[in-house]
């Protein structure tokens, strides 16, 4: 029994099979007076009758709506132009699709350039009032789940964004031979890159246990939960060479290496 009411009853009364009789219950059978924002409010937690997973698929809806209309009008104006866009670079649709020696390859190189473009835009982020205002909105996760990756300021999109489309674009640019197949292949890797990572589940059979500087889940995990270091969306090796790994281990690590190095100096002093 949902406690939308002060007099939990009224929620049980009021419950019809469907939601729209469930409003219409609310609208007719009680006597408090409710604008139409309180009548759908109620309506929707006495249909449920069960707050917890009313609140839970409420507060889900919300997220998916503004993920949407973020993409709505972030994204629609690239989505439509894309294909003569294609047209104008030299994305070919034709078929037979090209070898798969040769789409491994091209997705090889879009995933180390795009990886080295947000590991240097993602850090810049983290910088002054370009956290402030534009990436301190994909933080308000701490815990992130696989659709937070896609929860992030319009401006961040289309700034980290450019590293998807971007690398494909100066790969065609410079070699004048893509398939439009690849690069949508491409983006799919890119996108479950994306969502894996924030999906805070780290695998027996995740993709890090096989290949070492594979990022994945447990690596941007600790971006979060610092909000520093591990700025790297695919592979390990930026933040390892920049020195800008994340985490007690990291910091350790890193306090060693300066001891070793101090304790170095004053041998050659000594």
């Amino acid at each position: 029994m949902s406690a939308v009411f002060a007099n939990s009853t009224l929620s049980h009364l009021v419950r019809a099979e469907t939601f729209v009789g469930t409003l219409q219950n609310v609208q007719h059978g009680i006597p408090v007076r409710l604008n139409v924002a309180e009548r759908l409010w109620a309506a929707w937690y006495s249909y449920m009758n069960n707050d917890v997973l009313a609140t839970g698929l409420l507060f889900f809806l919300l997220h998916e709506v503004i993920v949407l209309l973020s993409h709505f009008l972030v994204e629609a104006i690239p989505i439509w132009t894309f294909h003569p866009l294609c047209e104008k670079l030299g994305i070919s649709v034709q078929v037979p699709f090209p070898h798969w020696k040769k789409i491994a390859l091209e997705i090889g190189l879009f995933f180390l350039g795009e990886d080295m473009w947000h590991y240097w835009v993602h850090r810049f982020l983290h910088y002054g009032v370009f956290y402030k205002y534009i990436h301190k909105q994909h933080h308000r996760y701490a815990a992130p789940f696989g659709m937070a990756a896609e929860y992030a300021h319009p401006m961040e999109t289309l700034i980290l964004g450019f590293g998807t489309v971007g690398m494909p674009m100066a790969y065609v640019l410079y070699t004048g031979d893509l398939h439009l197949f690849t690069l949508c292949l491409w983006i799919s890797l890119r996108l479950f890159q994306a969502v894996d990572s924030h999906s805070g589940y780290d695998f027996p059979w995740s993709l890090n246990k096989f290949l070492p500087f594979w990022a994945g889940a447990e690596h941007h995990d600790l971006h979060h939960h610092y909000f520093i270091g591990n700025y790297a969306s695919s592979f390990r090796w930026w933040d390892y060479t920049m020195d800008t790994e994340a985490g007690p281990e990291a910091k350790l690590a890193r306090e060693e290496r300066m001891k070793n190095t101090a304790n170095r100096g004053l041998k050659k002093t000594s």
